[in-house]
């Protein structure tokens, strides 16, 4: 280890993982990855897609198919703003009001509120586990699982799971059970990929859409029925995102928190806004849920 660049990890190992929780997901997200997280976090709400039942009424709501954009920027800026200034904060009972607010408008299953719980638990710290910088460590995924049950709980989800090994078996068992082909949820997946796509200069998007995909296990491109990428495309991709990491390791030790209201992917309030007109506001008579209020990118609003 070289010291400096450790330094913060030893900071983490030093404070409480459930009762200093919020604090040190704070520096995992904020400090230590995230570059990583954002994109764990684009691609886990991005399989909750291949849910029919989700993707469908997602598809319904037109959130994710009219709206991408600015949907991706209100889930971004909720979820972060419980993050950046904690659950006790005025900005984080505000967000966690707006979160509540939207969910009580439709009839959402405990199943599919667990589940993408779950994907919030889960898949930042298989990311990071195969392309950060270094492994996540076991403070940080104990605090992971206590910040998310706590906002499991402000969201009145019942039977949380209690440990990363549960969350882990919820997530898996779910997608098992209910990830399965529909014409609705494709048509949500196509316009979360052309959000992304739209980032970047319109020449790389059909690159950029590939490296997407090459990123994603055969049972969801199964899900989307998107014919996976050339094994040779998929090896070069994640050997690329792998020495991203390995590059980041040789970095000084970031100084300023990144939080996702700075990420570039955030287009859509250049001049402010107030966390209470987040969101979406539902009209009356949509059946179902809108599991989330935005596209993939860092999640959607639970």
């Amino acid at each position: 280890m070289t010291s400096k660049r450790y330094e913060r990890l030893a900071r983490i190992r030093r404070l409480d993982p459930e009762r200093d929780a919020t604090q040190i997901y704070r520096l995992m997200v904020a400090y230590e990855f995230p570059w990583d997280v954002t994109r764990a976090l684009e691609l886990a709400l991005y399989r909750t897609y291949a849910v029919p039942s989700i993707g469908r009424l997602l598809a319904e709501t037109a959130e994710l198919t009219a709206r991408s954009q600015k949907r991706y920027d209100d889930t971004a800026l909720l979820l972060d703003a419980v993050v950046e200034f904690g659950f006790g904060s005025d900005e984080g009972r505000t967000a966690i009001r707006r979160i509540n607010r939207m969910h009580r408008s439709y009839a959402i299953t405990d199943e599919d509120m667990r589940y993408v719980l779950s994907t919030f638990v889960v898949m930042p710290k298989r990311w990071i586990d195969t392309y950060g910088w270094r492994r996540l460590s076991q403070h940080e995924t104990l605090a992971t699982v206590a910040h998310y049950r706590t906002l499991g709980r402000h969201m009145g989800i019942p039977d949380i799971p209690a440990t990363y090994e549960e969350f882990e078996h919820c997530l898996d068992s779910y997608e098992a059970t209910h990830f399965a082909w529909d014409a609705r949820s494709r048509e949500v997946s196509d316009a979360t990929l052309d959000l992304m796509a739209s980032w970047y200069p319109a020449p790389l998007a059909p690159l950029l859409r590939t490296g997407v995909l090459a990123l994603l296990d055969d049972h969801l491109l199964s899900a989307f029925r998107y014919e996976a990428p050339p094994a040779l495309t998929r090896t070069l991709v994640r050997r690329a995102v792998r020495l991203r990491g390995r590059a980041v390791r040789l970095l000084p030790p970031r100084r300023a928190p990144h939080f996702a209201r700075q990420n570039r992917e955030i287009k859509g309030y250049p001049d402010g806004y107030r966390i209470e007109d987040l969101g979406t506001w539902p009209r009356p008579g949509l059946r179902g849920c809108p599991v989330h209020s935005g596209g993939t990118g860092s999640a959607p609003a639970p």
